[in-house]
């Protein structure tokens, strides 16, 4: 009777053994370390329009780029192939277009590069003004256009050239910085 005992005792054991190294190999589960912040890849844009609105819900600015792409690491928006709409304050609609831009987030300066050229009516004129540069950046807050580079205003078939431009369209004045080269004659 003890052999019998003995020999189930050594089966029970077996099976237990045969049960417990033969499942399912169990392993520590660590969470996977994460080294630093996760990379924001920002979104892009083909044929895109962006539009800001005043408190009347009537355009202020419209963006048309060819294409646009967010640089979230520098807080930028780079577009290419750029036009932007915009009125000046007697309702004048305005447009300025270039190779390239950048829109800086929570700034509303929106900086152009690569043969700028803007057209609109002057306020008190029927006739078309262009002004061509390089480089030009407009807060459209403030609503004034900016640049250092030289720069050419076009305005009844006459042209003047200059180093510098600041276009306030609130205040309706623009003022050619150094280096102005050309007359109005009547």
């Amino acid at each position: 009777m003890i052999y019998r005992l003995g020999v189930l005792l050594a089966l029970l054991a077996l099976i237990v053994f045969v049960v417990v190294f033969s499942g399912p190999q169990r392993e520590s589960v660590t969470p996977a370390s994460v080294s630093g912040p996760q990379h924001d890849p920002g979104y892009s844009a083909r044929q895109a329009r962006l539009v800001q609105t005043g408190a009347d819900g009537l355009p202020l600015y419209t963006l048309d780029a060819a294409t646009i792409e967010q640089q979230p690491d520098q807080n930028t928006v780079e577009l290419a192939q750029v036009q932007l709409g915009f009125r000046d304050a007697n309702g004048n609609q305005w447009t300025a277009q270039a190779n390239r831009g950048e829109l800086a987030q929570n700034s509303g300066v929106v900086k152009l590069e690569g043969s700028v050229h803007v057209t609109g009516t002057l306020a008190g004129s029927d006739d078309p003004a262009q002004i061509s540069t390089e480089h030009l950046s407009f807060d459209t807050d403030a609503q004034v256009a900016t640049t250092q580079d030289p720069v050419t205003v076009v305005m009844t078939g006459r042209e003047l050239n200059a180093q510098g431009l600041i276009a306030s369209l609130k205040e309706r004045r623009v003022q050619l910085q150094s280096a102005v080269h050309g007359s109005f004659l009547p």
